[in-house]
């Protein structure tokens, strides 16, 4: 059976074919977690919420409010960009993506704990550096993404960086900070290495290849070169719409898959080589087992904050950061509520009738899911 993309999200009818296959005791907690939210997504099975007006009654289903739900998960991206636009001061800031060598990807796919630690080890090297070259903290936001074109596994970060940063000594701004692309990718290289090597000596994780050979396999990728790019952004607007692509959603667009049937998935991939847009066709089941494994496990959150945006330091520093740039800090923006979103984003009022008449809330309707 060949199933109309146009009808229901794509995602939502690969999870309902292969449920067998991802419904069971054996498959990662989140991951089935996850997919049944986004399978009872904006369904009776959540309940809903009616509003009528004098002559007709409209159900709006709930949400599922998953991270790795497509609709959800845009959203979500909508509000963060507004909260980030409030929050960052304005000035350039450089978008660096942190690669590492596929021969280290199997480690993280097989040790999904040391996945926690990526964004911060990425962290402390930027920091490193700007802390060695300029004396200078600066601003840094990890987006960490473990997918790649072809949802295989590829753990890497999308790091958003100011370009400048606070001489913290004397109190003062010091703007045009320039990072070395050699450089930081030996201070990268350096930083994930070593946490290896001390995850392997405190034995905090297991390879199939054992510990000799994988420590023979870890001193070979500290002699080659790693691919890091590094881009630049005048505005914070630039790097929120480039990280908004990337964030609180699943690795593929809705809007890339071809065709879905019972049996298979066809979607369109980019092929660098080729230089063209190409049909990459998978089993439903092998797609799922590539869409699970980038569910991040519980409590890990999709950006991390460090610098002069990390959590702890942020109440201290940010009025000062704000001082030195002559900029004034502006009021956090106020969450928009659905009937808000969809007017701003489709122009259509929810909660108005067929005649035009305002509707409203009348009654709850609880949620059947187990």
């Amino acid at each position: 059976m060949i199933h109309n993309k146009l009808i229901g999200q794509p995602l939502q009818q690969i999870l309902a074919i292969t449920r067998r296959h991802w419904d069971r005791p054996e498959v990662r907690p989140p991951v089935r977690e996850a997919f049944v939210k986004i399978l009872n997504c904006r369904t009776p099975a959540l309940g809903a919420e009616v509003y009528a007006s004098d002559t007709e009654e409209k159900s709006f289903c709930h949400t599922c409010k998953s991270a790795f739900c497509p609709g959800c998960g845009h959203r979500a991206t909508q509000l963060w960009q507004r909260q980030q636009w409030a929050a960052l001061p304005d000035m350039p800031y450089a978008g660096i993506v942190l690669t590492m060598p596929h021969f280290l990807w199997p480690i993280f796919q097989q040790n999904r704990h040391l996945l926690h630690d990526l964004p911060a080890v990425g962290a402390a090297a930027i920091q490193a550096l700007a802390k060695a070259k300029c004396g200078v903290r600066v601003l840094v936001m990890v987006v960490q993404h473990t997918f790649g074109r072809q949802l295989n596994f590829h753990p890497h970060l999308h790091v958003l960086v100011s370009a400048g940063g606070m001489q913290e000594s004397e109190g003062r701004w010091i703007a045009h900070l320039h990072f070395d692309k050699r450089e930081l990718m030996e201070m990268w290289r350096f930083a994930v290495i070593a946490y290896l090597w001390r995850a392997l000596r405190a034995k905090i994780f297991t390879f199939s290849m054992g510990s000799d050979k994988l420590t023979v396999m870890l001193k070979a990728q500290y002699k080659r070169s790693w691919n890091i790019h590094i881009d630049h952004f005048k505005s914070k607007r630039q790097f929120l719409r480039y990280a908004g692509r990337y964030i609180r959603r699943p690795p593929i667009d809705q809007n890339r898959f071809v065709k879905v049937t019972d049996e298979e998935v066809l979607f369109r991939t980019k092929d660098l080589k080729q230089k063209r847009v190409v049909i990459t066709r998978y089993s439903t089941e092998h797609f799922i087992d590539l869409l699970a494994d980038h569910v991040r496990e519980r409590y890990q959150h999709a950006m991390r904050y460090f610098g002069l945006l990390a959590p702890g330091s942020k109440r201290k520093t940010s009025e000062a950061m704000f001082v030195a740039l002559g900029q004034k800090r502006r009021s956090p923006p106020k969450r928009l509520g659905w009937r808000i979103s969809l007017l701003r984003d489709f122009e259509r009022d929810p909660l108005v009738d067929s005649q035009g008449q305002r509707m409203r809330w009348a009654r709850r309707v609880k949620s059947l899911a187990r």
